[in-house]
């Protein structure tokens, strides 16, 4: 039998390696976590980026059984940013030499909605002087969508899988087509065809979901080929189908520890991709996106919204920072950087090795 050394010296991981990193706990997770902490260094640097996030909107037409925002949670107060309040967040980020924002909202595909990304995109651009980068997570779209919001000057468009499997997709939505897998796995080539560095991700620690599975979720990302991955745990929503599942069996710390775990497993097996600290880390631990910087995570994204709006963009519950504007955010998430032995990045747009080493090797 190899030892947990042995595998972490390794350069390919089959998945009962991946099975057993995932399951490690103590001493040994700390040697995977210095492992991926070591390789994260070595291969992309010591370098933290920021993208600032700007949720635009919580109106949602998806129904996915776990999400606060989903359309027929109707204890939900519904709102859209004034353009004027998007640009004043693209403006902050700009000054704060942020580097990159993110624009995300609930997923819409109407006519208005895709016009005024695209016009919202074009005037970010046109203020910043084309020095901001811009990342989108507005869910799945047609392909001409996807291309006339890359031309007009996005470049990452991150849209999570959520979970590789199947039949656990299946169950965590609505049987309908438009929550369907095949869906949702034809919307993420769409957006590599399109030209974008291609983001995704999964939830840990869900109803039913085993280690097997996250197993799965990694080779899955691996296949997929992505330059760009945000996870993070499972969080319960009040409002949801979801809540109170019989078959949530893990606790929150459960699934924290097991996310520090996908993180830097992934690392060992994706040592080049791009990889965030999710503010859902930090909603069980305060000190969680530090831990997952420390794990492989090199990613964050610190929340340029609006206060008044932040209680309303609620996918989860317990998300922090609510009531903190984005001037004290920002340098509190230098000091917590800095505090993991990083160095803060700022004005670097801080593209996915992986997809430019992929870009090298195209040409």
């Amino acid at each position: 039998m190899i030892s947990i050394n042995g595998i972490l010296e390794q350069k390919a991981f089959t998945r009962e390696d991946i099975i057993t990193l995932l399951g490690l706990k103590g001493d040994n997770q700390q040697l995977l976590i210095n492992k991926a902490r070591k390789l994260t260094n070595d291969r992309i640097g010591n370098k933290v980026y920021f993208r600032g996030l700007i949720e635009y909107s919580n109106i949602c037409v998806k129904n996915c059984f776990y999400c606060g925002i989903r359309k027929e949670n109707r204890e939900q107060h519904r709102y859209t940013m004034r353009d004027d309040e998007v640009l004043a967040c693209a403006r902050f980020a700009y000054k704060y030499d942020y580097g990159s924002i993110v624009i995300q909202t609930g997923e819409r595909n109407d006519k208005d909605f895709v016009d005024k990304i695209e016009f919202l995109i074009k005037e970010i651009k046109n203020q910043s002087d084309n020095k901001l980068g811009i990342t989108l997570s507005l869910g799945e779209q047609s392909y001409e969508t996807y291309k006339r919001w890359f031309e007009a000057g996005a470049h990452r468009y991150l849209l999570r899988i959520e979970t590789s499997n199947r039949d656990l997709y299946q169950r965590y939505h609505p049987s309908n087509e438009e929550h369907s897998f095949d869906k949702r796995i034809e919307a993420l080539n769409m957006i590599k065809q399109a030209g974008y560095q291609l983001g995704t991700g999964v939830m840990i620690g869900l109803p039913g979901q085993s280690i097997e599975d996250l197993a799965d979720d990694i080779l899955f990302l691996k296949g997929f080929d992505v330059d760009m991955v945000g996870m993070g745990p499972y969080i319960e929503h009040e409002h949801t189908p979801m809540y109170l599942d019989p078959d949530l069996t893990l606790t929150k710390e459960e699934r924290f520890d097991l996310s520090l775990n996908m993180i830097a497993t992934l690392r060992l097996v994706m040592p080049d991709i791009n990889m965030a600290a999710t503010t859902a880390m930090q909603a069980i631990d305060p000190a969680g996106r530090e831990k997952a910087i420390m794990a492989g995570a090199n990613i964050v994204m610190p929340n340029l919204t609006p206060v008044k709006y932040r209680e309303s963009y609620m996918l989860y519950e317990g998300k922090p920072c609510l009531d903190e504007d984005a001037s004290k955010c920002t340098s509190c998430l230098i000091m917590r950087i800095k505090s993991t032995g990083s160095e803060v990045a700022l004005g670097e747009w801080g593209d996915s090795m992986h997809f430019l080493n992929s870009q090298i090797s195209d040409s």
